[in-house]
């Protein structure tokens, strides 16, 4: 049964399309357009709850509001259509939305006004394209672009290097540097941006076939990879990187012992194995230069979509969905590389397997759209991702 919060959602999409309808056919200041924009105000209002933001995310054919599928339906199929027409990935809501805000949101979308930057965000709605943009449409990946970039072949010797850094510093109980890690982040994602589709940006993974990488850098590969196919670019992709490549740090405090043991872990073993996002998390947490967003990505990469993993959480917790979309990376790079107790499984079985977890263990939307980018790689000449594992 659909709540409360969303049927407002529902009516805020509905109210939203036959506001921009109005737009079209009449204008942007009739009577009409401004009645259905106060609706959609309404019912956004009420949606928030007293809640800081809300936001809706643009995953191909569905949306997601605050992590959260939405049930089809017409209004938010067409709401979704129209998203898409205008190249708009993710929207945000902060909560002293305005009205006027909403009613210029209706206006832009209908396409009635042009404006010269395109669909502009707002001082309480931000909007985030899904089009990736050339080094010089934004100063922060100029500045990017001028960085020194690793070059792929050296990317192994640069990461080993940056682990054993902060292995050495947690055994002397110092405070740990990620200028490595962030090094090899800005590589991956500059060389990355060199690919002419967004969707194909994992492409360079069959030039990294040959290597033997750290489960860690083949989880911010895929991460990278899922967050340009949703638009994200500039210091928000770079944070994701990073939170990527040190969401298993909790692991440098679990005994070698444990981790390369080759039979069956026994129940003591596997709950020192269960500490290790806790451990991590609170090993990064305050420490400067590390993102927020590392904290919390180490802290719940293990909680499924159910919240039925590990740490026990609140029934009411809200997931960060990098968090999710780090679980699903990661479940694929496991079952996909060789470990000391198993060979790697193929493609096709970890595919079927990431399925039928989806809605109980994985983001159920996040699912699907990884496995379409992989599928779309899987089309190109001479790849390897899908067609041999990950070594």
């Amino acid at each position: 049964m659909i709540s409360d919060r969303m049927r407002r959602i529902h009516d805020f999409t509905r109210n939203m399309v036959s506001a921009i309808a109005n737009v079209s056919l009449y204008a942007p200041d009739h009577r009409q357009v401004h009645r259905l924009c106060s609706k959609a105000h309404e019912n956004l209002h009420d949606a928030m709850a007293g809640e800081k933001e809300l936001f809706f995310l643009r995953i191909e054919d569905e949306l997601i509001f605050n992590n959260t599928p939405l049930e089809s339906s017409m209004s938010l199929g067409k709401f979704n259509q129209i998203l898409a027409s205008r190249g708009i990935g993710h929207i945000k809501f902060l909560c002293d939305v305005s009205p006027q805000e909403i009613r210029t949101l209706a206006v832009s979308l209908s396409g009635r006004i042009a404006f010269s930057d395109g669909v502009r965000s707002t001082e309480h709605i931000r909007l985030g394209k899904i089009d990736i943009p050339s080094s010089n449409d934004d100063d922060d990946l100029n500045e990017q672009e001028d960085r020194l970039r690793i070059a792929l072949e050296d990317i192994p010797m640069y990461e080993v290097k940056a682990f054993a850094d902060m292995h050495e510093s947690i055994r002397k109980n110092e405070k740990i540097s990620v200028n490595g890690i962030s090094s090899i982040v800005d590589s991956l994602i500059g060389h990355f941006r060199q690919t002419a589709m967004p969707l194909l940006a994992i492409a360079p993974l069959r030039l990294l076939d040959e290597y033997t990488y750290t489960h860690s850098t083949n989880v911010c590969i895929l991460n990278i990879a899922q967050a340009m196919s949703f638009g994200v670019r500039g210091s928000l992709l770079h944070e994701i990187g990073v939170a990527a490549m040190l969401h298993d740090i909790g692991k440098l405090f679990i005994p070698e012992e444990i981790l390369a043991k080759p039979r069956k872990l026994t129940l003591e073993e596997m709950d020192i194995i269960k500490q290790h996002p806790l451990k991590g998390a609170n090993h990064l947490l305050g420490m400067a230069g590390i993102p927020k967003l590392a904290v919390v990505c180490c802290f719940e990469h293990h909680l499924r979509f159910n919240l039925t993993g590990y740490p026990t959480v609140r029934s009411d917790w809200q997931q960060n969905l990098v968090s999710q979309m780090t679980a699903v990376s990661d479940y694929f790079d496991a079952l996909r590389t060789r470990r000391v107790y198993r060979g790697s499984l193929d493609f096709d079985k970890v595919a079927g397997m990431m399925i039928d977890i989806s809605g109980t263990e994985l983001h159920p939307a996040l699912t699907r759209n990884f496995l379409r980018l992989l599928a779309r790689l899987q089309e190109q000449p001479d790849n390897h991702l899908t067609r041999s594992p990950i070594t």
